[in-house]
């Protein structure tokens, strides 16, 4: 399928005005190539999105049968990246993700030739991430940090960009294997997907049911992508907007002098640095999306869900209390002045 034809010749490196231009339409644009195949859920591509011009990987948390993998699928096809699917198990092996090394048979002889895994595309989504153990998980740790892989002291790079998004199941966590906190850091956003309204429902069923669907339009390339993120790099922000970003998150770590009473009181380990950088990289992305041109205090607070949600850990006796890390995020957006 063909670029859409107000796109330049992918051969023609696009000019910084002209992405700033194609970053202020693409979120209209996405909702409604996505929203083709996706009902609703529109905050839950909308911080995708971020995401994805940020650089940044995903965890997506919701129940079973709400799409999540259709969705990861829908937002490749858009983006033209290629996609691979890898369903985490208890017996899972880490070379089952990265690959390994076979024997072929060559005109010179045996030889060891390396298998490249699932790992090595573009948009990698992880299914069921907490069912593996955690030497599997770890796996993903340098593929998400370093985008490489090294089998049998060989480094190879992936395929840019590249990208993780990790789905969790909240409801059975029978048999499963929590992600350690340094890997949870690794993911930009933690973004969750809840149930549709009704009329949204009676949508999804009523298109499901009838015929196929309309296929997708491609709206961008990988390397389209790449120079949006470089971009994204470059939209200003005041210092006292950054300083606003770095209180927040050192007002969620409790022990330290000036954090407020409920933090000591619910919080067993609060955000870290990666925290205050993302919610800035994310408000300069919301701004360009949003057609604007300078981060303010606004795109920092509407980060903090989808960026403190998997970095503050509450303690026993908030969830004694019914304490929610949501509700803890809204106290510290209360609290924290700019």
């Amino acid at each position: 399928m063909s670029a859409p034809s107000d796109l330049p010749p992918s051969s023609a490196p696009l000019t910084e005005r002209q992405i700033v231009e194609l970053l202020s339409t693409a979120r209209q644009r996405l909702f409604a190539e996505v929203g083709k195949v996706i009902v609703g859920q529109k905050h839950v591509i909308d911080e995708m999105l971020i995401a994805l011009l940020s650089g940044g990987h995903c965890l997506i948390t919701g129940a079973p049968g709400l799409a999540k993998t259709l969705l990861i699928k829908t937002v490749a096809d858009v983006c033209h990246l290629s996609f691979q699917r890898i369903q985490f198990t208890p017996d899972l092996m880490p070379s089952d993700i990265t690959g390994t090394e076979i024997l072929e048979d060559s005109p010179e002889g045996r030889k060891l030739v390396f298998s490249r895994g699932p790992v090595f595309a573009n948009m990698i989504l992880a299914d069921e991430i907490n069912r593996t153990p955690p030497k599997t998980q770890a796996a993903l740790l340098e593929a998400m940090q370093e985008h490489q892989v090294t089998v049998n002291g060989k480094t190879m790079h992936l395929p840019e960009p590249f990208f993780v998004l990790a789905t969790q199941n909240p409801i059975e966590q029978e048999g499963t294997y929590p992600l350690p906190e340094a890997q949870l850091d690794r993911f930009m956003l933690n973004i969750v997907i809840d149930y549709l309204s009704e009329d949204d429902e009676v949508a999804v069923v009523t298109k499901t049911t009838s015929g196929k669907g309309e296929p997708v339009q491609r709206l961008f390339t990988g390397e389209e992508l790449l120079a949006f993120q470089q971009v994204v790099r470059k939209v200003p922000i005041a210092e006292d907007v950054a300083r606003y970003a770095v209180r927040l998150s050192a007002a969620s770590r409790p022990g330290r002098e000036g954090v407020p009473d409920f933090v000591n009181q619910w919080i067993s380990w609060g955000a870290g640095t990666r925290a205050s950088q993302n919610l800035v990289l994310g408000a300069k992305t919301r701004v360009l999306l949003h057609n604007r041109t300078h981060v303010t205090v606004e795109d920092i607070r509407a980060m903090a869900l989808p960026v403190f949600r998997h970095r503050i850990l509450v303690n026993y006796k908030a969830e004694a209390e019914g304490v929610t890390v949501e509700k803890v995020i809204g106290k510290l957006l209360e609290t924290v002045k700019v």
